[in-house]
C-alpha cells in the first residue's frame, strides 16, 4: 500500500482489475476545500490513458513490476520472440504490447516490463534511440537545402522515417523510438 504522497512518474498501481503506470501527476491545494492529486494513468495491458483524481492522503495498491533485459531474436506468426539474457529462456510477445515494433532490429536489447506476482509480460520498452541503415530513399538534389524539407526513407527494419534531403541511401541514422522521428546521422 502507498499513499498519494508516494506518487512519482513510473509508479505502477493496481486498480479496476488492471495495472496502470503514472505518466504525470500534480498535487493541487485549492484556496477553498481539501487538497487533491490530479494524475494521468496509462494502462499497461491496453495502452489507454485516463485522467484520475485522488484525494490527498488516499491509499492505493501498488503493483510490483520489474524491468528485465531481453534480446530481440525474430518475429513470426506467433509474435515477436525475445530471449532473457540471464536465463536464455525464450518468450513470444504479441505485437500489441510493443510500441513502435517496426523499429525492432534482430539482436537489439530491450527491457520487458513483467508483473512480478503473475510473471506476465506487460509491455516492451525500446531504448530511446536506435541506429538503423537506410535501404531506400530518393536521392537529394543539390541546392534543395533552402528549407527544412523532409523526404521519406525506408530503413532496414521496413519502417518509413522522414529524413532531411541531404541524407542518402546506405547511411546509418539514429531514430528516436518515442516518436519514430529522425535524430541524426551516425558518424
Amino acid at each position: 500500500m502507498a499513499t498519494t504522497a508516494d506518487f512519482k512518474n513510473g509508479l505502477c498501481l493496481e486498480m479496476n482489475n488492471d495495472i496502470y503506470s503514472i505518466v504525470e501527476f500534480q498535487h493541487v491545494k485549492p484556496g477553498k476545500g481539501a487538497a487533491f492529486v490530479r494524475t494521468k494513468l496509462k494502462s499497461l495491458t491496453s495502452g489507454k490513458v485516463l485522467d484520475k483524481t485522488f484525494s490527498a492522503g488516499e491509499k492505493v495498491t501498488t503493483a510490483r513490476v520489474e524491468k528485465r533485459p531481453h534480446q530481440f531474436l525474430y518475429a513470426d506468426d506467433l509474435g515477436f520472440h525475445f530471449m532473457d539474457t540471464e536465463t536464455f529462456e525464450q518468450i513470444p510477445i504479441q505485437e500489441k504490447l510493443i510500441e513502435r515494433s517496426n523499429l525492432l532490429k534482430e539482436g537489439q536489447m530491450v527491457d520487458i516490463l513483467v508483473h512480478a506476482e503473475t510473471e506476465t509480460p506487460l509491455s516492451v520498452e525500446l531504448p530511446p534511440f536506435v541506429e538503423l541503415m537506410i535501404t531506400y530513399t530518393e536521392p537529394g538534389i543539390k541546392g534543395d537545402t533552402a528549407t527544412n524539407a523532409l523526404k521519406p526513407a525506408t530503413v532496414e527494419t521496413g519502417a518509413t522515417v522522414m529524413v532531411p534531403l541531404f541524407v542518402d541511401q546506405d547511411t546509418m541514422i539514429r531514430v528516436d523510438t518515442r516518436d519514430g522521428s529522425y535524430s541524426e546521422r551516425v558518424k
